[in-house]
């Protein structure tokens, strides 16, 4: 596309590609208005508005640039096209109207452009004026925001001391109370020591005395009320420990915010001071992009209220945990004693029961054996009321079978036939039902001697039981540490 006001003379100094609708050159002399050449109407990439189409002829063969080539030398004149710089005279010119809106739109852009200047001349002195007066209102507030830090620093490192003198006081107190609650610990040691003894003599019970009874709730009980309260203990003292940790975590933290808001008082006080005749500013290049920040206000302040409120909680959870510790002592103290003295009722009801679960052993044992010469004086009288009916069932069987030899239509389906048929089935429903009861007897039979068997095991059983819990068991059981002992004290 050329440029407005170029010339095309330059544009073609290097001939173009041969278009495929090309529209020949019209030379200016008089003799290129001959009519020589066919009429044919423009196509419509060509038509041009502002050019009359009257003199414009289309051309009846393809042009060509190259007309004294070998391809072209059988041409006759009227075919031969005209010169490229006829064509490209005409291409370079422009019609009034263009002409008339270049200089219009030349003197608006002038207006415009002065216009924008002018504009642009009074903004920037208003402006100048404007951020004059916002840099040093900006300026102002800035110290008076740096002044107030300053008093809200030198406010919380006053708190901070007051805390760091209050936590140091509450460290030492948890000390003697966790010395106690070691000493109540080790104390524990013997009580466990009698209660798993005795569970492991009774598992040495045998059969069915292996039984989770009373004595082994009581003792499993004991053993877990001494455990409880050796993990209560044991918790106690962890967080006796991690009260203290925390005691001194909550202390160094706030010593830690102490210092921190010294060096923040030492820097804003410093920045709170510099003015612009100050010896110490300077030009640091690309710090307002630096954000180094971590808090807001909001966080600021909350960080180190928190800091001390954690220190007052910390101090009131020691507080309290002494005061837990001490009703700990008691409570353990009371607890194991009670599940003492409940594992000796345990074992003397049980001893008591294990005499009487003998005696009826016997006793059931006796009926046990008589009941067992019954079922079998049962399964002989199944048996041969199975063979008594071996020959009712032949004789159905061999009545049918004869009955099958009849001829012809004597093969009646009559009343006797179809009794036999009945007669056969009733029989070895029968013969089905006596030998399941044969089955049931059978096993009922081995369920007594079964039974039998295990009471006669529990007789050697009961013995050995009695044995356990009196002699081994109790004989253990008659030392306890005492109250004081329990609770801390030497």
């Amino acid at each position: 596309m050329e440029l407005v006001g170029s010339t095309l003379t330059a544009t073609y100094a290097h001939p173009r590609p041969t278009p495929s609708n090309f529209l020949p050159a019209i030379s200016t002399m008089a003799s290129s208005y001959k009519n020589r050449f066919p009429h044919y109407s423009l196509t419509h990439s060509l038509s041009l508005p502002w050019r009359p189409s009257t003199y414009y002829k289309v051309a009846a063969i393809t042009p060509t640039l190259a007309p004294f080539s070998k391809s072209s030398q059988g041409l006759t004149p009227s075919k031969m096209l005209p010169f490229v710089s006829n064509r490209t005279a005409l291409f370079t010119r422009y019609t009034p109207d263009d002409w008339y809106r270049s200089n219009l739109t030349n003197y608006k852009e002038s207006e415009m452009s002065r216009h924008d200047a002018e504009r642009l001349r009074v903004d920037t002195s208003r402006m100048i004026q404007d951020k004059d007066q916002q840099t040093r209102k900006t300026q102002t507030e800035t110290t008076k925001n740096l002044g107030e830090r300053v008093n809200d620093i030198i406010f919380w490192k006053t708190e901070l001391n007051h805390e760091v003198d209050e936590m140091i006081g509450e460290t030492n107190a948890l000390t003697d109370m966790k010395k106690r609650l070691d000493r109540a610990l080790a104390e524990t040691e013997g009580p466990l020591q009698v209660a798993e003894e005795c569970l492991l003599h009774r598992e040495k019970r045998m059969g069915i005395d292996l039984v989770h009874d009373d004595v082994e709730k009581q003792l499993l009980t004991e053993v877990d009320v001494i455990h409880s309260c050796q993990e209560r203990m044991r918790r106690h003292l962890d967080k006796a420990i991690a009260q203290l940790a925390s005691d001194r975590a909550a202390q160094h933290e706030l010593e830690k915010d102490l210092s921190d808001k010294q060096s923040a008082h030492r820097i804003d006080d410093k920045c709170h001071h510099l003015r612009n005749t100050s010896d110490s500013i300077s030009y640091y290049r690309g710090v307002e992009r630096v954000d180094a920040t971590i808090s807001v206000p909001e966080s600021w302040a909350k960080f180190t209220d928190d800091n001390i409120l954690r220190s007052q909680s910390e101090r009131a959870a020691s507080s309290k945990l002494r005061d837990d510790i001490e009703t700990l002592l008691v409570v353990t103290a009371n607890e194991m004693w009670n599940q003492f003295n409940k594992v000796n009722v345990a074992f003397t009801n049980r001893i008591s029961e294990t005499a009487d679960a003998k005696n009826k052993i016997q006793t059931h044992l006796a009926k046990t054996l008589q009941e067992i010469f019954q079922t079998e004086m049962t399964i002989e009288a199944i048996r041969k009321a199975i063979r008594d009916k071996g020959p009712p069932l032949k004789v159905a069987h061999t009545r049918l079978d004869e009955r099958t030899r009849r001829p012809n239509v004597e093969l009646c389906r009559d009343s006797a036939q179809l009794r036999l048929v009945n007669e056969v089935y009733e029989i070895d429903d029968t013969i089905q039902s006596l030998q399941q009861r044969l089955r049931d007897a059978e096993d009922a039979l081995q369920i007594l001697v079964h039974t039998k068997a295990n009471l006669e095991h529990d007789l050697a059983v009961k013995a050995n039981s009695l044995f356990i819990d009196q002699e081994k068991c109790m004989g253990m059981r008659k030392t306890f540490p005492n109250t004081l002992r329990l609770v801390g004290y030497t």
